[in-house]
C-alpha cells in the first residue's frame, strides 16, 4: 500500500466488529497491480477518494461523492443498497456492486442452529443443566415438519441445502415464482398463497429483504393462520415482522416460539416483554458474522476490480446492483 494517489480505496468503517485494515490488506494482496489503500480519517477519506476508481465501504455520503473525479465502481461492504445515494452515483456513471451472498453460509447455519434447538427442545436441556437436574424431557424431531422459507436468494437457497438431509417438506416464498427454486414448492406473495403456505407451516424462516412487499408480512391474521405449534425465525429484517403481533402470537400461544437474529426496534430495549418469554431464542444481529467475512467479499471486490481494469465495462461484474 502507499499513501499517494490510490486506485481502490476502502472507507474506514469497520463491520461486524470485524476491523477495515484486515479487508484492506486481504484486497492488497489480491490486487498486486493495482494500489490500495485504507483511509483511517475523514480527512483522508476526501484527499484519497480524489483519483480513486473503485471505493468499497459501508456508506457513502454526498459530500464524499462531490470529491471524487475518476470513480467507475462502488463496491458495498453490505448486502443492503438502499441507503446508498444510488441516483448520484447513476448520474454519475458509477457501477454499485454488494455483498449479497457472503453471509450465506453462516447465517444458514445459524438458522439450522436454530430449527434443531427448537425441534430437540435444547433450550429445556440447558434449563435443567443450569439447575443440575438429571431429569428426562421428551424432545421432537424435525423429519417430517414442513419448513417455509421467505425469500429465496443466496441466503434462502442455502438454508434449503442445509435443510436437506433432514427429510424435511420446504416451501419457498418469493416475487418471481415462476421461476421456480431449491423448495419443494415455490409460490409468490399474494395474500392468498402466502396463507396457504403458513397454514401448513411448522417452521416459519424469512430471509427476505426489507421491501415495501415484506414490510409488515407477519402481523395479526398471519399469526392467527400460522398453527400453534409453529415457531418463527427472523433473519431478514426486524420491520418484516409486526413486533406487538409477535408478542400477542406468543403471550396467547398462538405461535410456539420464536428466534430472532433482528429486531424490531433495534436494538432491543432492556425492558422489552420479548427477552421475558422462555420460548423466544434473541441473538443481536450477529448470524452475518463470520471469520469468513472479509475473505469472501474481498475475493468478489478483487475479482471485480480485475475485470473492470481488464474490460473497462461493469455489466458483467458480481453483485452488480
Amino acid at each position: 500500500m502507499s499513501n499517494d494517489t490510490p486506485d481502490v480505496l476502502v472507507l474506514r468503517s469497520d463491520t461486524h466488529g470485524l476491523p477495515a485494515r484486515e479487508y484492506a490488506d486481504l484486497l492488497d494482496d489480491r490486487l498486486p497491480t493495482h494500489d490500495v489503500e485504507l483511509a483511517q480519517t475523514p480527512a483522508e477519506e476526501r484527499e484519497l477518494i480524489e483519483h480513486a476508481t473503485v471505493v468499497s465501504g459501508v456508506d457513502i455520503d454526498e459530500e464524499l461523492l462531490d470529491q471524487a473525479e475518476d470513480l467507475e465502481l462502488f463496491a458495498g461492504i453490505a448486502a443492503g443498497y438502499n441507503h446508498l445515494p444510488l441516483e448520484t452515483m447513476r448520474e454519475m456513471d458509477v457501477a454499485v456492486t454488494n455483498a449479497s451472498g457472503i453471509h450465506a453460509p453462516n447465517i444458514a447455519e445459524q438458522v439450522v442452529g436454530y430449527v434443531l434447538t427448537f425441534s430437540r427442545r435444547l433450550q429445556e436441556g440447558l434449563r435443567r443443566k443450569n439447575r443440575r437436574e438429571w431429569r428426562h424431557y421428551q424432545g421432537g424431531e424435525l423429519k417430517g415438519s414442513t419448513v417455509t422459507i421467505v425469500g429465496l436468494g443466496a441466503i434462502g437457497t442455502a438454508v434449503v441445502e442445509r435443510l436437506s438431509g433432514f427429510d424435511v417438506e420446504t416451501i419457498g416464498i418469493r416475487y418471481t415464482p415462476e421461476k421456480g427454486g431449491p423448495t419443494d414448492e415455490v409460490v409468490g406473495f399474494e395474500r392468498e398463497a402466502v396463507h396457504d403456505a403458513l397454514a401448513r407451516t411448522e417452521y416459519l424462516v424469512i430471509a427476505a429483504p426489507l421491501t415495501e412487499t415484506t414490510r409488515g408480512l407477519l402481523s395479526g391474521s398471519e399469526f392467527e393462520t400460522l398453527p400453534p405449534n409453529a415457531k418463527v425465525i427472523n433473519v431478514g429484517r426486524g420491520k418484516i415482522i409486526d413486533t406487538d403481533a409477535l408478542v400477542s402470537a406468543i403471550q396467547t400461544n398462538q405461535i410456539d416460539g420464536a428466534a430472532l437474529d433482528v429486531t424490531d426496534p433495534e436494538p432491543l430495549p432492556a425492558d422489552h416483554p420479548l427477552w421475558q418469554f422462555e420460548n423466544v431464542i434473541i441473538t443481536p444481529h450477529n448470524a452475518g458474522h463470520s471469520p469468513k467475512h472479509w475473505d469472501r467479499l474481498a475475493e468478489i471486490v478483487a475479482d471485480n476490480v480485475t475485470d473492470l481494469s481488464e474490460t473497462g465495462d461493469a455489466a458483467g461484474l458480481t453483485n452488480l446492483v
